[in-house]
């Protein structure tokens, strides 16, 4: 008994990849511009918006208003200019299974 070998011709498939949503493309800029910020910015809080520092500030709830006020509740970030990177911490959920009723 013999063993055909098939040979199939290979293709190349590109997936896109998925858009960012707008509060990670701004982290992501954040990110990116952080080496140019510091210079200018060390130890205070940067919004950006747009992939750009529109404002800055000591306190970042204050920062936060007065951005919003100015450009409307949209999408931001607001991260604190920093040599180290502070990790953020994310709980996770729980799923509320109400308790079986015995009758």
């Amino acid at each position: 008994m013999s063993v055909d070998s098939v040979i199939q011709e290979t293709f190349e498939v590109e997936v896109p990849t998925p858009d960012l949503a707008k509060g990670e493309r701004e982290y992501q800029a954040f990110l990116h511009l952080l080496p140019t910020l510091l210079p200018k910015y060390k130890d205070t809080f940067v919004a950006i918006h747009d992939g750009q520092v529109i404002d800055s500030d000591s306190d970042d709830i204050a920062l936060i208003r007065r951005v919003h006020s100015r450009i409307g509740y949209v999408p931001i970030h607001v991260g604190l200019v920093t040599e180290q990177v502070s990790l953020v911490h994310v709980p996770h959920y729980r799923v509320y299974r109400p308790r079986s009723v015995k009758e």
